[in-house]
């Protein structure tokens, strides 16, 4: 019997020890490909592809029409610019194509007397019932606004409209109390001149020659009232003049009087209403009627 010598001593155990470590790998393989805690990812399943919205278009708002105390701006912007030698600001040169309903309030001091000139007036006779109402409208030229006319061979240009009343309030009724204006001697106030006019170039299909607007209406004491007056309701839109602006000021007497403007426009509608009770009491149609061909 040989007794083992050191040199397969060594041998016998490093071989031990490699057979050791190839049971152990073995197993821990062996665990990792049973061990119920890890299984294959599961495959994701392909996304839908989200909904297109499509934005709902943006809501476009009709221009605000112009108002009284809108006009009586533009009439106060331009004489500023005229008063201080500067361009018209962006906002009236660019007035063009707007609309516009103004009020203009008339007769707050009462019926006309009789025989009164007045162009916007009223009178109402009890012992008959009748209310009149009377308006008519101022007629100007080219020269009358410092507007000079492109060719000689054109036709003068003539203006048909309405002096803008109290143009230094944007109320659109006389105001309370109002009837007690009157001069102690029962004579009409005198005013200072007009400043602030709204009228149209005169075109042949709307001539009415020197016609007012005028309405006679049967109205009994007790229906009447006037306790504020009457008024135009004028609706149309912003013109250009032949120069190109929608404004005109003049200062006939020099730089120390105040402006007075002229705002252009075409006029679709002319109303006469009674403010205290909210009553139409006649309409004028400006727009031109449509001739049948022959």
């Amino acid at each position: 019997m040989h007794e083992p010598s050191l040199r397969s001593s060594r041998l016998a155990i490093a071989g031990g020890f490699v057979a050791a470590i190839a049971i152990a790998g073995a197993g821990f393989l062996l665990g990792r490909t049973t061990s119920p805690g890890d299984e294959p990812a599961p495959v994701a399943a392909p996304q839908q592809p989200a909904p297109v919205v499509i934005p709902p278009p943006p809501k476009i708002e009709a221009p605000r029409l112009l108002g009284r105390a809108d006009i009586i701006a533009l009439g106060d912007r331009a004489a500023d610019a005229l008063t201080s030698g500067a361009p018209l600001p962006a906002d009236v040169a660019n007035a063009a194509g707007r609309r516009f309903e103004i009020m203009v309030p008339f007769g707050c001091d009462g019926p006309a007397p009789e025989g009164s000139t007045a162009s916007l007036r009223w009178r109402y006779d009890a012992d008959k019932q009748t209310l009149r109402i009377h308006a008519a409208p101022a007629r100007w030229g080219a020269d009358d606004w410092g507007i000079a006319q492109t060719g000689r061979a054109e036709p003068e240009t003539r203006f048909e409209g309405f002096w803008i009343t109290r143009p230094w309030s944007s109320a659109e009724r006389c105001p309370k109390g109002s009837g007690q204006a009157a001069s102690a001697n029962g004579q009409p106030v005198t005013l200072p001149g007009q400043t602030l006019a709204l009228a149209e170039i005169l075109q042949q299909e709307k001539r009415r020659g020197d016609r007012p607007y005028e309405t006679v209406q049967r109205v009994t004491p007790e229906r009447f009232s006037s306790a504020q007056g009457f008024r135009l309701r004028l609706s149309g839109r912003i013109e250009r003049l032949p120069g190109g602006q929608s404004v005109q000021c003049i200062q006939p007497a020099g730089i120390e009087q105040r402006p007075i403007c002229l705002v252009v426009a075409s006029f679709d509608e002319i109303r006469i209403e009674n403010p205290a009770t909210n009553e139409t009491l006649a309409t004028w149609s400006m727009r031109p009627v449509a001739r049948a061909a022959p």
